[in-house]
């Protein structure tokens, strides 16, 4: 199947951040453990009180990870150095020293697999995505919104960067080659399916393949734990699955985009047993939304990014923005789902708890909560 290239969200995000004052620039690490926001986080899915009817539930839910922490894997195995390593652009990078590292792409991704494998400690900066626990103290290296920082860059002094193509302007990037950084740039495809592809590109950079194994081989169990309590709550028969559309908003920069086939955001929906309507309708990638596209979807529940969200003032604000939500029945059911921009697309360590905090909030979204700040 044709992937889009995660570049175009890249813009799309760019877009919506230029015109929201930076939403994302500004946003701070999460420091402290999110279980008393999601009290029934830990708790089976199929014992939490399970709506109904999927497809008639009312009124807006946020999903929430139990913990805001990436846990590093148990093998320490110390790199393995120099390493030469052909990046997602052809370019051959020998990578001599991962003493100071500097993990940076659009969704923080990068970073918390570089945590996942153990060496959140030789971290020297992080992107304005990059907010989980652990990396309050970073500095920041990215400026009006997504845009890399070179003098910000430079002063950290880092002898690896990973990035990807969703965060530059590529003549940064150059300018660093050019100041003898080893840059190494990793596939920007993220979605469920690529985790252990990203997980191997980035444990290979840094001369860590056992671990990088090892955290494969975590992160599948826990998918698949993840999926299977899923399916034990996902309506047997199809029309009774709830019929589910991604939409990426940015209020104060009139941004409207429908997020459809191989987009990334239609993985998540698969994966928590929804209906992908965009996919339904032949929407395929990042495009703008259209009154008519969302009529015809009929989603019974729209799935957004949290600042999205806030950004048109919430549900009402939402439906007054797009009167065409009235002709469908997430529109009727002020049915929303968000999540915390920073966590949604975030595939890598937490895709687990990604799909499951979206599934709580679509199953049983009297269990959901607000995320701890």
């Amino acid at each position: 199947m044709r992937r889009v290239p995660v570049i175009v969200l890249a813009a799309a995000l760019a877009l919506g951040l230029a015109g929201c004052a930076g939403a994302g620039a500004s946003a701070t690490p999460h420091s402290t453990d999110a279980a008393d926001a999601c009290p029934q986080a830990s708790a089976p899915l199929s014992s939490l009180d399970l709506v109904d009817d999927v497809r008639a539930t009312t009124g807006g839910s946020t999903a929430c990870l139990s913990s805001h922490a990436i846990e590093p894997v148990g093998d320490d195995t110390a790199p393995e150095l120099p390493v030469t390593v052909t990046d997602s652009e052809g370019r051959a990078v020998e990578i001599t020293d991962v003493d100071r590292i500097l993990p940076i792409d659009i969704s923080g991704t990068i970073a918390s697999t570089v945590f996942a494998l153990g060496l959140g400690d030789q971290v020297v900066g992080r992107d304005s995505s990059t907010v989980f626990t652990g990396t309050e103290d970073l500095p920041v290296v990215t400026k009006t919104g997504h845009t890399l920082n070179a003098e910000a860059i430079l002063e950290l002094a880092p002898t690896v960067v990973l990035t990807d193509t969703t965060i530059g302007p590529k003549e940064i990037r150059q300018q660093l080659r050019d100041a003898g950084i080893a840059i190494v740039v990793i596939s920007s495809d993220r979605r469920l399916d690529t985790t252990d592809e990203l997980v191997t590109e980035i444990a290979t950079a840094l001369g860590v393949p056992t671990r990088g194994q090892a955290l494969i081989e975590r992160l599948d169990a826990d998918l698949e734990a993840s999926l299977a309590e899923i399916a034990e709550v996902v309506p047997t028969d199809g029309d009774d699955r709830a019929r589910m559309l991604f939409l990426y908003v940015r209020g104060n920069a009139n941004i409207y985009y429908i997020f459809g086939a191989d987009s990334g955001a239609d993985s998540l929906i698969d994966a928590v047993g929804g209906v992908d309507v965009a996919a339904e309708i032949g929407w395929e990638g990042m495009k703008p939304m259209t009154a008519e596209a969302l009529v015809a979807a009929q989603p019974d529940v729209l799935v957004m990014m949290t600042d999205g969200l806030e950004s048109v003032d919430g549900i009402d604000g939402l439906l007054a923005r797009i009167p065409a939500l009235a002709e469908t029945p997430a529109g009727a059911h002020r049915r929303v789902i968000d999540m915390a921009d920073s966590e949604i697309l975030s595939f890598g360590p937490r895709s687990a708890d990604v799909i499951d905090a979206i599934a709580r909030a679509l199953y049983a979204p009297t269990a959901s909560s607000e995320p701890s700040a």
